[in-house]
């Protein structure tokens, strides 16, 4: 069972850009991929509001969260936030691992 967690940053000025840009050029997105437990890490940019990114943060369960949390990344992260001045929305999912019979229709792969 995997956790999703959807975090929102949103700044001005193309901060929230700037802050993801330097995320992967510090190497911190590399080192949160490479985390155990780390199933995914990645950001996607608002088509209605580009002052915001999207990042979508999937871990193997709780554990792998709370050992993400305690790593000396989450002060880069802390002080990249505050660096771009970004404030933050977030929305988290648990993955059941099923899909109803009646979404697979809707689906194409």
């Amino acid at each position: 069972m995997s956790l999703t967690v959807n975090l929102f940053y949103t700044g001005q000025n193309g901060s929230a850009s700037k802050f993801v840009e330097e995320m992967i050029s510090s190497g911190t997105v590399a080192a949160i991929r490479a985390e155990d437990g780390n199933e995914c890490y990645e950001y996607f940019q608002s088509l209605e509001d580009p002052e915001t990114i999207l990042l979508i943060d999937q871990w193997r369960d709780q554990e792998a969260i709370d050992a993400h949390h305690a790593s000396p990344m989450m002060a880069t992260l802390a002080q990249l936030r505050d660096k771009y001045d970004l404030h933050m929305r977030v929305r988290r999912y648990v993955d059941d691992d099923t899909m109803p019979k009646s979404d697979i229709g809707f689906i194409r792969q």
